[in-house]
């Protein structure tokens, strides 16, 4: 499987536990890395327009923790939480996710993600891999349309990023 945006973000699904999204930033890794890492960037891209994050905590250390919930456009709220297993600035973190109820089991039940920044001809390349329990969880995820909410965050740093910049 392969969905494209009109961003750039290629979504796949290279294995029956994995969803694979990339997509390229006209920045500098460094900027990319601050702007996913601290909050008052986060606050600024994550989401889908018309949604209002009111919390965003991030400890960002091994065994840190993070945690965003967002007020919907169509009414009631949506939390995610999780923990920083690995962070070796500014290239790689890998964290645990998990949703809070109602989206825990539509979202895959927790997840394990590994988000590597490569730098390469003055672009840097964002590579997330969701790493679900099982086939089934990975397949409800996709199910529910979250490369559009995830090609429409990128779109958001994107623009965030030529702010930065």
């Amino acid at each position: 499987m392969t969905q494209g945006s009109p961003g750039g973000l290629a979504v796949t699904t290279p294995s029956e536990l994995e969803i694979v999204m990339t997509r390229a930033f006209d920045a500098p890794r460094a900027l990319l890395f601050d702007a996913l890492t601290k909050p008052e960037h986060i606050r600024r891209w994550l989401g889908r327009r018309g949604d209002v994050m009111t919390v965003c905590e991030v400890d960002l250390r091994v065994g840190g923790k993070w945690r965003y919930v967002w007020t919907l456009r169509e009414g009631g709220e949506m939390g995610m939480s999780g923990e920083f297993l690995q962070i070796v600035v500014p290239e790689l973190l890998v964290t645990t996710e998990a949703f809070d109820e109602p989206y825990f089991e539509v979202m895959g039940a927790g997840t394990v993600n590994t988000l590597r920044l490569e730098e390469r001809e003055g672009r840097t390349f964002l590579t997330t891999t969701v790493r679900y329990k099982s086939r089934q969880a990975r397949d409800a995820a996709l199910g529910t349309g979250m490369e559009t909410g995830a090609a429409e965050s990128y779109d958001r740093l994107a623009e965030l990023l030529r702010t930065l910049a």
